[in-house]
């Protein structure tokens, strides 16, 4: 496998080095422009909560555009970031919920933002993947490594910032729909104004997939499933833009999420999000600038019981933040980032410790951005935060540094400093799981801090482009759950404590080169490699783990080919392909008998692949049809960790631009 992804590396850095011999009086200038229009003059905002070009932020930032998200036909997040970013790999709890592994962080330790808003409500430790969906999505901005200093608890791995579409013409209206197997129906509409002083934009998505069966190999080693459950979600978004002059603009935004998955008959489980905030930006001179912000987040889960009607909601995580932030520019030399939050934190649950919790969490901080000289630019940041329960607080720092020596090479450095303060569910929690285990809270948790150290270089020349980077993360005080123990030889069921474990630390590389041809032609190689030093209880017992660890190797391949035949008629082909190493954990024999004991499980090497075509009529309709799993792969026992793909899957989708049609 190692070979398999190392020789395209090496076979593309031959031919870009070999097209740029062959024409030494490339012309530059022109062929940067490609470059320039589709990579680096995009303006990021996540590394330093401050506008930058994605050339010039001192934190390098993996930028997933509208025209990316088009390409992958992705229905949310989840299905986008695995087939964008190396080093991603979801697997699953016993009941299906969604788990990430990125680069060796789980999903309580990468900080998913929309709008760089925070989001309420976890499944086993993650957010709801499901409401992350890619429609009315402008960008992802994709920040790796600690970054607390900024945005607080939960940022020890890094940030995902989702940033969606505000209206730009003065009415749009998209229409889209697809089709795949298992009933997979996806539909969706955007509809947007703008005036001079007013804009909105509104979204509205159904999709819907059935559970399906799949069959494993005899005499597996652990548990495997046999049904794979669909799930049917509706969401609603609406965003609000006021601009009385130009130096204030005032936002309101508001949505709605519905999901429902059907695992027991007669008893479907349901999720729910309800969503709003206000936003005030007020150019106060033009060197000063200042936002305002509220934002209200409120999951909820409940089980609905169909024959009798009711709908008994047993989760509910409130969350009401305020914000203040304020940028002053020296000039062209320096920048000064000032800022403070203050949210309350409500959880609601029948398995909490007197069924509900809260908390008020306050925290400042500060940046300060400083062009030293032309090539050489800092950027230095301390946050402190204070949580009311049990009155945890903590100090993060920050320090960053971008050396430009000449305009197609840029050098990058880092530490920062992360943490995770415990969550009220991992204080408190008294959860029946299943009849498996009771998954006991742990009120003297401490909390987790990380040290995070970067290098990274990038180097771009005509239409071609590679970026390097290497990192170290030690993180001390993981917050996990321990080895399952009874308290007493009455106990029927073992007890899952969380607990702190000793040191944790992830070593990693990430290479990526990527190429743009003016004949339409363009490529994209990425590589990840982590090495992780797998958690230790503090009596340096290795932990077992029920999620997947980080797969060592993880190659993502991309080709496009974009065409304009004639006025009328034009198509997009891009093939995209994932390659992962193989890896292995340990698991218990049997989660409903832990005393059987533990197995080793290997998950092997594997690829996937999708082809899809769109085929681009008039100015307003198009129409993608695609092969996922080009290569029909499917697992030869389906554990909780193995891709849940039952083989090659067709798919044909349409889109209109209704505005466009006149």
């Amino acid at each position: 496998m190692i070979k398999n992804i190392i020789l395209p590396l090496a076979l593309l850095a031959t031919a870009q080095a070999a097209m740029a011999q062959a024409d030494p009086e490339l012309d530059d200038v022109q062929l940067d422009s490609i470059f320039r229009h589709y990579e680096l003059e995009e303006v990021v905002v996540t590394g330093t909560r401050t506008p930058k070009f994605l050339k010039d932020t001192p934190i390098q930032t993996r930028v997933i555009t509208s025209r990316d998200i088009a390409r992958t036909d992705a229905t949310n997040v989840q299905d986008l970031l695995q087939q964008e970013l190396p080093g991603v790999e979801f697997s699953y709890s016993m009941n299906q919920q969604t788990h990430l592994n990125f680069a060796g962080f789980g999903g309580q330790g990468i900080l998913f933002l929309v709008d760089g808003e925070r989001l309420a409500g976890e499944s086993m430790d993650d957010v709801d993947f499901s409401r992350l969906l890619v429609s009315g999505v402008e960008r992802i901005e994709i920040v790796k490594g600690a970054s607390s200093a900024l945005y607080g608890s939960s940022a020890t791995g890094g940030v995902v910032n989702i940033i969606t579409k505000d209206a730009t013409r003065p009415w749009s209206l998209n229409l889209n729909g697809r089709y795949a197997k298992h009933n997979d129906q996806r539909y969706g509409g955007m509809f947007t104004l703008r005036s001079k002083h007013w804009s909105n934009a509104f979204s509205a998505n159904y999709h819907n997939k059935d559970n399906y069966n799949v069959t494993s190999a005899p005499n597996p080693v652990t548990r495997v499933i046999s049904t794979i459950y669909g799930e049917r979600t509706v969401d609603f978004k609406d965003k609000l833009t006021w601009r009385p002059s130009d130096r204030l603009s005032v936002g309101a935004r508001a949505g709605y999420f519905f999901r429902e998955t059907t695992r027991t008959v007669n008893l479907p489980e349901r999720y729910r999000d309800f969503s709003g905030g206000l936003r005030l930006d007020w150019l106060i001179t033009k060197d000063d600038n200042l936002q305002a912000n509220y934002s209200f987040d409120q999951y909820d889960k409940s089980d609905y019981q169909q024959l009798r009607h009711l709908d008994i909601r047993d989760y509910s995580n409130v969350q009401n933040t305020f914000r203040l932030l304020y940028n002053h520019s020296f000039g062209e030399t320096a920048m000064l980032t000032a800022g403070a939050d203050y949210m309350h934190d409500y959880l609601y649950n029948t398995y909490l410790a007197g069924d509900a919790r809260e908390q008020d969490c306050y925290d400042v901080f500060a940046q300060y951005d400083w062009n030293i000289t032309d090539k050489l630019e800092a950027v230095a940041a301390v946050r402190y935060d204070y949580f009311s329960d049990r009155q945890n607080s903590q100090f993060t720092p920050k320090l960053n540094l971008r050396y430009k020596p000449n305009r197609r090479l840029v050098l990058r450095a880092g530490y920062g400093m992360g943490f995770r303060a415990p969550s009220l569910k991992e204080r408190y929690y008294n959860f029946d799981m299943a009849g498996i285990w009771i998954i006991e809270g742990n009120e003297h948790l401490k909390a987790e801090k990380s040290h995070n150290f970067t290098l990274s270089a990038e180097y771009s020349r005509a239409n071609c482009s590679l970026a390097v980077s290497a990192y170290y993360n030690n993180v001390i005080n993981k917050i996990s759950t321990s080895a399952p123990y009874f308290k007493s030889i009455e106990d029927k069921l073992p007890y899952l404590p969380y607990t702190n474990l000793a040191n944790y630390r992830v070593f990693g590389a990430d290479v990526s080169m990527q190429a743009r041809w003016q004949n339409g032609i363009s490529a994209r190689l990425s590589y990840a490699h982590t090495k992780e030093r797998l958690p230790k209880d503090k009596d340096g017992n290795t932990i077992n783990n029920q999620y997947i660890p980080a797969r060592a190797h993880s190659l993502n391949a991309n080709v496009d080919y974009d065409h304009q035949f004639t006025k009328r008629y034009g198509i997009y082909v891009s093939l995209n392909g994932r390659l992962l190493s193989g890896t292995e954990n340990v698991e218990f024999k049997n989660y409903y008998d832990v005393s059987e004991g533990t197995v080793k499980v290997e998950y092997p090497a594997y690829t996937t692949w999708k082809l899809s075509l769109t085929q681009r009529v008039g100015k307003a309709v198009s129409i993608t049809t695609a092969l996922d799993n080009l290569l029909n792969y499917r697992p030869k026992f389906y554990y909780l960790n193995a891709p849940l793909t039952d083989g090659i899957t067709l798919q044909v989708g349409v889109s209109i631009d209704v505005d466009k049609l006149f």
